[in-house]
């Protein structure tokens, strides 16, 4: 399988599943959805090097009804391999990045275990924890490339789909594109139904910033805490649990 996207993006889309689909019919009916094909395609035909390979991944492991937790990132990450459509993750082989080293040494803090170490965070995903990056397009060494692509409308569409879910969820935003989404969340659900968690974004040079650092947040045990008093279970964070 390649390491970079092929066009046409539109052929992605299609390979959604149904659910998915249909909670973002509006988006998909749309101009956006065409001017977000037609500039992700033009990108690819100039020759740029476009991650990760498949840009919807992130909806792949569960249905809007599966989900249990929903972290938000950005954009992907910018370098060769590293990217593979799960926020924040990347290939098991791959080294972690700042942010998710960051994001493992907490699971470890918070959860008191020493094998929160899986580079690659589809275990979570098959749990029900969405991994999904506001803009989920980027290209070779140019962070945040993709932004006011289209791609911001299509994510927002999906997060206010699954907060309107019956069943409770825990939302970890970090940082302040994923904060802007709160608004949304509380909006498309019942007040009471999830819960919202915020913290500054775990990269190095915001993660112990206050006035709320993520390095110490314990969003994850919190997040638990949440879902088995709403009778879902918890998600296994630490590696072999």
């Amino acid at each position: 399988m390649s390491s970079c996207l092929r066009a046409p993006l539109a052929a992605q889309f299609r390979a959604l599943a149904p659910e998915w689909r249909s909670a973002a019919a509006s988006f998909l009916d749309g101009a956006g959805f065409e001017r977000l094909c037609r500039t992700i395609d033009s990108r690819i035909g100039a020759g740029a090097t476009i991650y990760p390979p498949n840009p919807l991944a992130a909806l792949e492991a569960a249905r809007p009804s599966e989900i249990r937790v929903v972290i938000v990132g950005q954009d992907p990450y910018h370098g060769p391999g590293q990217a593979h459509g799960l926020a924040f993750s990347v290939p098991a082989e791959t080294r972690a990045p700042p942010s998710l080293r960051n994001i493992l040494q907490e699971v470890s803090r918070d959860c008191g275990c020493t094998g929160a170490a899986e580079h690659c965070l589809a275990r979570w995903a098959n749990q029900g924890v969405l991994l999904l990056n506001r803009v989920l397009t980027v290209e070779q060494g140019r962070p945040a490339s993709h932004a006011r692509c289209g791609w911001e409308e299509f994510t927002v569409e999906l997060i206010e789909a699954v907060a309107r879910e019956a069943e409770s969820k825990a939302f970890l935003l970090w940082g302040t594109h994923a904060q802007a989404l709160e608004p949304a969340i509380r909006s498309a659900g019942p007040a009471h139904l999830h819960l919202v968690l915020t913290a500054n974004h775990p990269s190095p040079l915001s993660a112990r910033r206050p006035p709320l650092p993520f390095v110490g947040c314990s969003h994850f045990s919190a997040a638990n805490a949440y879902l088995r008093s709403r009778g879902r279970g918890g998600i296994n964070w630490c590696r072999g649990a």
